[in-house]
């Protein structure tokens, strides 16, 4: 789906008292391939929600690097883990790189989970979440982990007062801008 239509979709899910006030932005740079582009949600003209392409790959080696040469960090293995590694490899892999090359990967799996748990998010997430969200329903919206999506079902038409007032004590447990977009959503009740 194009970036238009697809601004348009989400756009007609705002709350009437949001409209105008929260904008989804995109930019892209046709002739310069490796300027990935930019994705952003605005309150007010102002930005409060980035999503760059630019620094999440940088950001992420360099998480993935911290977790590496933490010494006080213990990730656990198990033979499954370690089975995977191996059939990839064909049996090829000596037994002692097998658990170093498992290792290795489940660090990087863990950098990539903490850092999309930091909003890290980039273009092309925002394209798959946004088309995950017009697919599926408002409840699974809410009630997911993602915090693209909690932000996307919260300012969304269909919650109405009575669930916003219901989910007070939840939105305690989430992502800081997903609690921005709650007050937000509550001020404009």
């Amino acid at each position: 789906m194009a970036w238009s239509k697809m601004r348009q979709l989400l756009e007609s899910f705002l709350c009437p008292a949001l409209y105008g006030r929260v904008e989804y932005c995109a930019t892209s740079y046709r002739y310069l391939p490796d300027k990935a582009g930019f994705c952003y949600i605005t309150v007010n003209k102002k930005n409060v929600f980035n999503m760059s392409d630019v620094t999440t790959l940088i950001r992420w080696y360099q998480t993935e690097q911290e977790i590496k040469n933490e010494p006080d960090l213990k990730i656990p293995l198990n033979n499954e883990e370690i089975e995977a590694v191996r059939k990839d490899a064909n049996g090829t892999v000596p037994e002692d790189r097998l658990v170093i090359i498992a290792r290795k990967r489940k660090i990087s799996e863990y950098a990539k989970t903490l850092l999309s748990a930091q909003s890290a998010l980039s273009k092309s997430n925002f394209y798959v979440l946004a088309n995950k969200f017009l697919a599926t329903s408002i409840v699974e919206s809410i009630e997911s982990d993602d915090i693209l999506l909690n932000i996307l079902a919260l300012v969304d038409r269909r919650v109405g007062k009575k669930r916003l007032l219901s989910m007070t004590e939840n939105m305690k447990l989430k992502h800081p801008i997903v609690q921005y977009f709650y007050e937000l959503r509550l001020s404009a009740l």
